[in-house]
């Protein structure tokens, strides 16, 4: 835990950022809770001992990281499904990063405003050949990344959440854990309802007007990013189910997820055979057909 936290100062910040809650995690799953607490007190403060003044910054990180591991760490002491650590651990990160807004908000901080202007620094020192890639309108494009910022959020709860479980569950059970993992990508389904959401935000999509002041604007340019993914995600899962089934090996899904990789603009295709496979019983004809 002490390594993780001082590597928050080095240039793989980046990279260490999606691995910080594994070794946490896998600490409070292994231990008592009273070694757990003692353990944790012992590293912030060699931690702070260490850094000094940085150290309050990396023992803030600490602490924020603290109740998704405890979340997370209950389930898997009681072997709980993959799916409902999942769950919990994303809403978990979701409401803390909430929190943190509205905390900042409540201290006259305004985050918003500062990561707003953090943005139009950041354009403002760039090379000036990357500024001729972004749109001409900087302010337009500013007031854009700061209406999907519940969007980055998300994507956010869900990268840290898959990776530390990944990772975490492979560790505990080369330890003899036994931690449940995720049925296989081919059994995957969403539920029919999201077909229906996907539908009517798809249409307003079409027939919305980019505007910064309109609330379906804002919420659509959240809402069809995530579904788009959500539903590709489907459609992978659909291929591997067709490769199973016929026996093949896994060579078509992985071919689509690297064109998907290097043809995003794609995920509208994708998506769109996720949704079918979800509202029409194609799986139960495919299998009849064979």
């Amino acid at each position: 835990m002490i390594i993780s936290l001082l590597s928050l100062m080095t240039p793989f910040i980046i990279f260490t950022c999606s691995f910080l809650l594994v070794p946490v995690l896998m600490l409070y799953v292994k231990t008592s809770t009273k070694r757990f607490v003692l353990s944790y007190v012992l590293s912030l403060l060699v931690v702070y001992i260490l850094t000094q003044w940085i150290g309050l910054y990396l023992i803030t990180i600490a602490l924020f990281i603290l109740p998704p591991v405890l979340v997370m760490g209950n389930l898997y002491k009681r072997k709980a499904p993959a799916r409902s650590v999942l769950t919990a651990g994303i809403v978990t990160v979701l409401a803390e990063s909430l929190l943190s807004l509205l905390l900042g908000f409540a201290l006259g901080l305004d985050p918003v405003t500062k990561f707003k202007q953090f943005m139009i620094d950041s354009i403002a020192t760039m090379p000036s050949s990357i500024q001729d890639i972004l749109p001409k309108d900087q302010d337009w494009y500013v007031g854009f990344i700061v209406q999907v910022i519940p969007l980055y959020l998300i994507f956010v709860a869900l990268f840290i959440t898959f990776v530390t479980h990944g990772v975490t569950r492979w560790f505990l059970n080369k330890t003899g854990e036994g931690i449940p993992g995720l049925r296989p990508i081919r059994e995957w389904k969403l539920q029919r309802s999201l077909v229906w959401i996907y539908l009517v935000a798809f249409v307003l999509d079409l027939f919305s007007k980019p505007d910064a002041s309109s609330l379906i604007s804002t919420l659509l340019m959240n809402a069809m990013p995530l579904l788009m993914l959500v539903f590709a995600v489907q459609a992978i899962g659909f291929l591997f189910f067709v490769a199973h089934a016929n026996k093949w090996k896994p060579i078509l899904p992985i071919v689509a997820i690297i064109i998907l990789i290097f043809m995003p603009p794609l995920f509208i295709v994708y998506s769109l055979l996720g949704v079918f496979d979800v509202a029409f019983p194609i799986r139960e004809r495919f299998k009849k057909n064979l």
